[in-house]
């Protein structure tokens, strides 16, 4: 019983700690334009814009992105709109930094008449490498599980984009 008590106040103290190391670090801001392909079922061209908010090893962003139809192929539309929270590298290792991330939001697929909007989550993880000052590109994989009733529950994408820091 009391080793219980002690490992869960190491546990709040560590968490503590992580959270004041987190939040006394300045924030920093970044916008992403990317291009991209997501390959199911079939490689098609996506393209989006992701805002982030960074905060040491923990950053928040929101993306809204776009994939073509093809309906040679019968790949449909694909349109998400996620917030996610990254973990990353709290500094650049050699010029680059990592992270993974995961989040949740809304999609819409279409294939000519057949539609279907509803929730979605995705998982990913990727680097943004510095060029020069504040640019940087980014090289981004996602996943994308779809909810209801989609032509396609599983989605892959990967992109690469211009990242500005602010």
């Amino acid at each position: 019983m009391i080793d219980n008590i002690v490992m869960k106040n190491r546990l709040a103290s560590w968490l503590l700690i992580l959270v004041c190391l987190t939040f006394s670090t300045p924030c920093n801001a970044d916008v992403t334009t990317f291009v991209g392909a997501n390959t199911t079922p079939s490689n098609r061209l996506t393209r989006g814009l992701a805002l982030g908010i960074s905060l040491l090893i923990l950053g928040f962003e929101f993306e809204l992105s776009d994939t073509i139809e093809d309906k040679k192929v019968g790949a449909p539309s694909l349109r998400t709109g996620m917030f996610n929270v990254l973990l990353q590298t709290p500094s650049e290792i050699a010029g680059m930094q990592f992270y993974g991330t995961v989040g949740g939001g809304l999609y819409r697929e279409s294939l000519g008449s057949i539609q279907e909007t509803h929730a979605g989550i995705n998982t990913g993880g990727g680097v943004k490498i510095s060029l020069t000052g504040p640019i940087r590109i980014r090289v981004d994989y996602r996943l994308f599980t779809l909810a209801g009733n989609p032509i396609h529950t599983r989605s892959q994408r990967i992109y690469a984009g211009l990242n500005v820091a602010f």
